[in-house]
C-alpha cells in the first residue's frame, strides 16, 4: 500500500488511463455498435480514448486536511445581538 502513496498525481492518472483504455476497448469489443452509426463505440480507437480520458479524470488526489487550531474555544456565538 505504501507504493500507491508514493506515486505522484500524474503517475496515478497514467495508471488509471491504462486501465481505462483497456476498459474502453473491452466496451467496444463486447458491447460496441454493430451498425457503425454510434459515435463512440463504433471505432475502437475512439472508445479506448474515451475510456482513458474518463479514468484519468476520475482519479483525484485527496489533499491532507490541516488540523484546526482553535485553542479549545468554540466559534459558536451565544450573544443574541450578534445573531441579528
Amino acid at each position: 500500500m505504501e507504493f500507491f502513496k508514493s506515486l505522484t498525481v500524474w503517475q496515478k492518472r497514467g495508471i488509471a488511463a491504462v486501465f481505462g483504455g483497456a476498459g474502453g476497448y473491452a466496451y467496444y469489443y463486447y458491447i460496441g455498435c454493430i451498425s457503425g452509426t454510434c459515435a463512440i463505440t463504433s471505432n475502437p480507437y475512439i472508445s479506448t480514448m474515451y475510456g482513458m480520458a474518463i479514468a484519468a479524470l476520475l482519479v483525484n488526489s485527496p489533499k491532507k486536511k490541516e488540523p484546526e487550531n482553535n485553542n479549545g474555544t468554540n466559534n459558536i456565538t451565544t450573544d443574541q445581538s450578534a445573531r441579528q
